[in-house]
């Protein structure tokens, strides 16, 4: 995959039936099926049961096996409710007969109430003061190790832009925070609000757990860590474009017990908020 639309054609689920569909993988680098992916497909097959225009406002999702990339994974909805406001949609993953992910997924006529936000960090640097992850591949890929350089260079159609980075050589703990610019590659001109929520699903799953993990830099590393999804949820508030970069900006309140817990919001460039995201880790130590 290496744009837009390489991605839409992969979220995008064949229906088998008007509550049952199927998708396919593709490898972002690592063995298993992404989480982001899933998370993506499963909101996709929960909206297309969606047929009174009511958009989505939250996600709440477990990851329960690790996926098989070569396997097709289908997806049931079940129709919970439609209520006068609200429309709650419940979506399990399966391949081989196997449950490995569910969700739930509540959709929200559009009203209209009260209104605030938080604010984006003013000091962040911007996008074009950074390298990229293909920048860094170019410039230092003969110091970087095997394992991460191997990530590094799988085609992606998101380009993403770390405002802080861990040293692989410099072994130092790094703060509790991380911030990351993304943006598509290809023409987002003609998405809808729909397709938009669910690219921006895909691309939440990346980076989250890394801010946990770069806490810990001075002792962890994808190479003496056992990493995985467990849980993952997400809030909506507001509609935008995918035509300039928009910002990550996670923090890790916790890491017990074999678990990392981190926090995100996502603003425009110019600081509207349009989701936030929590997610809860395996980091077990090898």
């Amino acid at each position: 995959m290496t744009n837009v639309q390489d991605l839409m054609a992969l979220i995008t689920l064949k229906e088998l039936n008007s509550t049952q569909f199927e998708g396919f993988s593709k490898s972002v680098g690592s063995p298993n099926v992404f989480g982001g992916q899933v998370l993506a497909q499963a909101v996709n097959a929960a909206t297309r049961t969606i047929t009174n225009n009511r958009v989505l406002h939250s996600i709440h999702a477990y990851f329960l096996e690790a996926g098989d990339l070569e396997l097709p994974i289908v997806y049931d909805v079940s129709i919970i409710r439609d209520g006068g406001s609200f429309s709650v949609r419940r979506v399990t993953a399966e391949q081989n007969g196997t449950p490995i992910f569910i969700l739930s997924a509540s959709f929200q006529k559009k009203e209209n109430g009260y209104e605030h936000q938080i604010k984006m960090d003013p000091t962040i640097k911007q996008p074009e003061e950074l390298l990229s992850w293909t920048d860094m591949l170019d410039q230092f890929g003969a110091f970087i190790p095997e394992k991460t350089k191997g990530f590094l260079s799988t085609d992606r159609p998101v380009e993403f832009k770390p405002v802080e980075l861990a040293n692989p050589f410099d072994k130092k703990d790094l703060p509790a925070f991380s911030n990351v610019w993304f943006k598509l590659n290809g023409d987002t001109s003609q998405l809808d609000v729909a397709s938009k929520q669910q690219i921006l699903t895909y691309v939440s799953d990346y980076n989250i757990l890394a801010a946990v993990m770069n806490r810990h830099a001075s002792r962890a590393n994808w190479g003496n860590t056992i990493t995985a999804s467990l849980d993952h949820s997400m809030w909506y508030f507001r509609d935008f474009d995918f035509d300039d970069w928009l910002l990550y900006a996670i923090e890790t309140p916790n890491a017990y017990g074999a678990r990392g817990f981190a926090k995100g919001n996502i603003f425009t460039r110019d600081g509207i908020l349009v989701a936030s995201v929590a997610q809860e880790g395996l980091l077990r130590p090898k």
